[in-house]
């Protein structure tokens, strides 16, 4: 029987008349859509009409919410309490619920954005407080999260159930976080490079780093980027990759409602 994983990207990540990125391309290749909620990126119409293209697409939609800091993208952290996180989480995805009821769909998951991601993938507390609001939420909403962070381990002592990812287009640290995007080599702009290593990956179960010997990281679902201007043709190319080596690209298990 042929293995699954699912394959996602982060989309709606315009505002007002501002568009980022190929939307209609991505939902033609991907199995669920991350949608920005309004913090980093996103308003009410920019959300109704990508969960309405990801309906007609047959993709499941997950929220993607983020510090509320659209001059830097949310990818500057700040320095919120664990309770302004929760609400912040609740805001945002209960934002993206009401959108997605007009638009006829369920939000399925929830993923953080950018530097609320990377901070709550190593801070156990900002990790518990991401869980605390999915769980308060209606929905019943399960959790898609770095391989191997606090915020995996964190979603499971609240009882969510977790999906991890990795990242076909980020490098990695021995850690298992990825490498700051302020640092050389951090985004894989070549897809040729990228897809070579996610072919290692799906083949072996580890994962290249740029200090050290390459880490096991156990996945559910690979995140292709949606801002850059070859975002389509990457993500034409690792679904490729995953067909190629033998894998079905379909929604992580429970998320299809």
């Amino acid at each position: 029987m042929s293995r699954s994983i699912d394959l996602n990207a982060d989309l709606g990540e315009g505002y007002g008349p501002w568009t980022m990125g190929d939307d209609a391309g991505l939902l033609g290749i991907v199995a669920s859509a991350n949608v920005a909620c309004g913090g980093h990126a996103g308003d009410p119409e920019t959300m109704y009409e990508t969960l309405r293209l990801a309906v007609a697409r047959q993709v499941v939609v997950g929220a993607h919410p983020g510090y509320a800091d659209p001059l830097h993208f949310g990818r500057r952290p700040l320095p919120l309490t664990v309770g302004e996180v929760e609400r912040l989480i609740a805001a945002q995805v209960g934002a993206l619920q009401g959108v997605a009821s007009l638009a006829g769909t369920q939000v399925a998951y929830v993923k953080p954005h950018g530097a609320l991601a990377n901070v709550a993938a190593a801070d156990a507390a900002v990790a518990r407080a991401v869980a605390t609001a999915v769980r308060a939420l209606p929905g019943q909403l399960e959790l898609l999260v770095l391989a191997g962070s606090e915020l995996e381990r964190a979603g499971r002592a609240a009882g969510l159930v977790v999906r991890r990812e990795i990242y076909a287009d980020r490098a990695y640290l021995a850690s298992g976080q990825l490498v700051p995007r302020s640092a050389v080599g951090a985004v894989l702009h070549d897809a040729t490079a990228a897809v070579e290593r996610l072919a290692g990956y799906l083949a072996s179960g580890l994962m290249p780093v740029v200090d050290g010997e390459p880490i096991a990281l156990e996945a559910d679902s690979i995140c292709v980027h949606g801002d850059g201007p070859g975002a389509v043709a990457l993500a034409a190319a690792v679904r490729r990759c995953i067909l190629a080596a033998g894998w079905v690209v379909a929604p992580f298990a429970g998320a299809s409602r």
